[in-house]
């Protein structure tokens, strides 16, 4: 089980149990670094790999949990990116969205598709969501 500590700058891990739906384990998996700021929402797909919205960084990055490598990065045409999820038919879809709140005429002029969702295909496939007990 994953948690993004937003305001810390990294993401954490931990094992879970099943049958108590108690957590335990706890580590940081991607460390704060210059890659790692803001990060908000996230998916995970078929390989494990870890898909981070960086709000106010204009990208969606994937991380190998692993080894806290970053392995691909999806630039986008707004700087709030909020969260992302897997979706379609065959999961192959990263729907990605943004906010344009705070945001003065100034900058929305320069990002006028802050606050939209985007769908990109990222050569990966997503794992269908896990019902937690508890």
């Amino acid at each position: 089980m994953y948690y993004i500590d937003t305001m810390v700058h990294n993401v954490r891990a931990f094992d879970y149990d099943n049958a108590s739906g108690d957590i335990s384990h706890e580590r940081v998996v991607i460390p704060e670094s210059q890659e790692m700021r803001m990060p908000d929402g996230m998916a995970i797909d078929a390989d494990g790999n870890l898909w981070v919205a960086h709000f106010g960084g204009g990208c969606v990055r994937c991380w190998n949990p692993h080894t806290g490598q970053l392995i691909d990065q999806i630039d986008l045409p707004a700087k709030q990116i909020t969260s992302c999820a897997f979706g379609g038919a065959e999961l192959d879809t990263l729907f990605i969205t943004s906010a344009a709140i705070g945001l003065d005429a100034a900058a929305l002029a320069k990002q006028p598709l802050a606050g939209s969702l985007f769908a990109v295909k990222p050569g990966v496939r997503g794992v269908p969501t896990y019902r937690f007990a508890g």
